[in-house]
């Protein structure tokens, strides 16, 4: 088995690698990471920092030298020349799990996170067509945009002019035209969907992340302030935050890839009710000084104080449209006969990735 791997050394896509290279070790022949150079750190020394981290599993440590073997570092600028690392007489499972998530909806990011997530994915497609066995593309749970009820996995075959921004939009289509040139080119193409990641369930380090996002950014902007002010934080009290383990996402990731699953969204039954949700971030980052409410807060002649209106010019743009969301949950019933989620309390697990990320400054991993 062959696999190439985007993404490699980011959030959830690190996490992939570790369970490839574990779970599929006896029957991986060599996966191809395509990894970008950060600032003087190369990308081969980038993976190599990611294997040895105390993240890593003891597996890794265990089996390092044929491991690394097995792993074959490409450097980004080489992205789109596979004739010149790849063998032709050779089938390939391309993961692409790299993407740009950039919850903006400022109208002149649209160009720019349209190019990073469609434009680039249809390049992909494109040039490694001849070389593909399957392609599997990661994509958001969120991508079927504002829709309320419950959730299927189907989503391609959805019509939708409402997204909550052009993340959303921009991984929809990119869905949309892998299944729909994967049929004309005869390339079985599966389509993966997380909702908002957070720390281990199962691995340790418990709770680890490697890069703070989304709800961990909003603990940060509380845990960071200084001032005394008072914010008025609007949610839907009936809405709920879906948060899903990293580790669990990809050992689901690793475990269905090459089976015929064409769309799973990988997500938690349950999700945890806003209002407690928030409350229990801010409790645990020890900002007091707040007030939830479902009231309307939009012009700068309703904010309250200096914190608020900072609060909504910044975060909380590109929050408020999902803590303000119709409630809605996804069917699980797939995800669940492929590998059960394990049991544990939301509002615990919650405060438990929080604390971590506070003992840790919120400071990202640098590999």
């Amino acid at each position: 088995m062959n696999i190439i791997l985007t993404g490699s050394t980011g959030t959830l896509g690190s996490q992939i690698l570790f369970s490839l290279l574990e779970n599929r070790f006896d029957i991986l022949e060599k996966v191809y990471l395509i990894v970008r150079k950060k600032k003087l750190t190369s990308p081969k020394e980038r993976v190599l920092k990611m294997l040895d981290s105390s993240a890593a599993p003891k597996f890794i440590g265990m089996h390092k030298e044929e491991l690394t073997k097995k792993t074959i570092v490409i450097g980004a600028d080489r992205l789109l020349e596979p004739n010149k690392f790849l063998e032709e007489n050779k089938k390939y499972y391309f993961i692409h799990s790299a993407g740009y998530v950039n919850l903006s909806v400022n109208p002149d990011s649209k160009e720019e996170i349209f190019r990073e997530n469609l434009a680039l994915t249809q390049s992909i497609f494109e040039v490694y067509s001849t070389y593909l066995k399957k392609f599997i593309y990661i994509s958001t749970a969120f991508s079927i945009g504002k829709l309320d009820g419950l959730l299927n996995d189907n989503y391609v075959n959805v019509e939708q002019k409402e997204y909550r921004n052009f993340y959303e939009a921009s991984k929809h289509a990119a869905e949309k035209f892998l299944v729909k040139e994967g049929i004309k080119k005869e390339i079985p193409i599966q389509i993966l969907r997380p909702s908002v990641l957070g720390g281990n369930i199962m691995d340790k380090p418990s709770f680890f992340i490697s890069k703070y996002m989304v709800f961990y950014l909003f603990a940060k902007f509380f845990y960071r302030n200084t001032s005394v002010d008072s914010v008025r934080i609007q949610a839907n009290i009936d809405s709920k935050l879906n948060i899903i383990p990293t580790d669990y996402a990809a050992k689901v990731i690793a475990k269905v890839f090459d089976t015929n699953v064409q769309q799973l969204n990988i997500v938690n039954s349950e999700g945890t009710n806003i209002f407690n949700g928030i409350s229990k971030i801010l409790e645990t980052v020890n900002f007091k000084n707040f007030k939830l409410t479902q009231e309307l807060i939009t012009t700068a002649s309703e904010f309250e104080s200096s914190l608020e209106q900072f609060y909504y010019e910044t975060i909380g743009v590109h929050l408020t449209p999902y803590l303000t969301s119709k409630p809605y949950e996804w069917d699980t019933t797939l995800l669940e006969s492929i590998l059960p989620l394990p049991k544990y309390n939301l509002e615990d697990y919650l405060v438990a990735t929080v604390e971590f990320a506070k003992m840790n400054g919120f400071k990202n991993q640098r590999w």
